[in-house]
C-alpha cells in the first residue's frame, strides 16, 4: 500500500509541476498578443508575432485555423451572403480548434481526480490491515506490550497519513489547474472575438471599396 500512495504521490505531483509551468508559459504568451492588439495592432500585422510562437501553443493553433479557413475562401467573399458564410466558416473552424487544444491542456486532470478521491481510502484499507496484522502478532504472542504492538500501529498510521498526503495536494491543484485552464479559455474566446471583428471590418472596407469601383 505504501509503495503505492509514493508512486500516485510522485506521479501526481508531476502533472502538477507540468500543468502549472506550462499554463503559466501560455498565460504570458496570451497576454503579451492581447496586450498587441488592444494596442491597436491589427490580426494581419501579427503574423510576425505568431511565428515566435512555439508550434504547439493553443493561441497560435487557433489563429493558424482561421488564417487558414480565411485564405481558402479568398475567393468566396464576393457579395454580403458569402462574406457572412465566411465568417461563420471562420467561427466554427476557430471554436474546434480551441476546444482540441483545451482538450489537450485537460489531460492529466482525470488522473489527479482520482488520486484525490481514491488516495485516502487507499492509505485507511492500509491502515487497517495494519491494525489487524498488529492483532494477530498480539495473539499469536500472548503479550500486549506496547514494544509488540507500536510498530505495526505506527506503520499502519503512516499509510493513512500518506494516502492525505498523495490526496489533499491532487485535490486542491485539481481546482487550480482547472481554474487557470477555464481563464485561458476565456482568452482563447477573447481572440477569436477580436480576430471575427477584424476579419469583419476587413470583409466590409474591401465591399465598400468594390461598390465605388463599380
Amino acid at each position: 500500500m505504501i509503495v503505492i500512495l509514493i508512486l500516485a504521490s510522485a506521479w501526481s505531483w508531476g502533472i502538477i509541476v507540468a500543468k502549472s509551468v506550462r499554463l503559466g508559459a501560455l498565460d504570458r504568451t496570451a497576454e503579451r498578443l492581447l496586450k498587441s492588439l488592444t494596442k491597436g495592432v491589427s490580426t494581419s500585422e501579427l503574423s510576425e508575432e505568431f511565428l515566435k510562437v512555439k508550434a504547439d501553443d493553443p493561441l497560435r493553433i487557433v489563429y493558424q485555423a482561421m488564417v487558414d479557413e480565411n485564405a481558402s475562401s479568398a475567393e468566396l467573399r464576393r457579395n454580403v451572403g458569402q462574406q457572412e458564410s465566411l465568417l461563420e466558416r471562420v467561427h466554427r473552424v476557430a471554436q474546434l480548434a480551441s476546444g482540441n487544444a483545451l482538450d489537450g491542456l485537460r489531460t492529466g486532470l482525470q488522473g489527479l481526480a482520482t488520486i484525490g478521491s481514491i488516495a485516502p481510502f487507499v492509505g485507511l484499507f492500509g491502515t487497517v490491515w495494519g491494525i489487524m496484522n498488529s492483532f494477530q502478532g498480539i495473539a499469536a504472542s500472548n503479550n500486549t506490550s506496547l514494544a509488540v504492538v507500536a510498530p505495526g500501529i505506527a506503520e499502519s498510521l503512516f499509510a493513512t497519513a500518506l494516502g492525505l498526503a498523495a490526496a489533499i495536494p491532487a485535490v486542491v491543484f485539481y481546482n487550480r489547474i482547472g481554474g487557470a485552464i477555464g481563464k485561458y479559455s476565456k482568452r482563447l474566446t477573447t481572440f477569436i472575438g477580436i480576430y471575427e471583428v477584424e476579419l469583419s471590418r476587413q470583409l466590409a472596407k474591401g465591399e465598400a471599396h468594390g461598390r465605388r469601383a463599380a
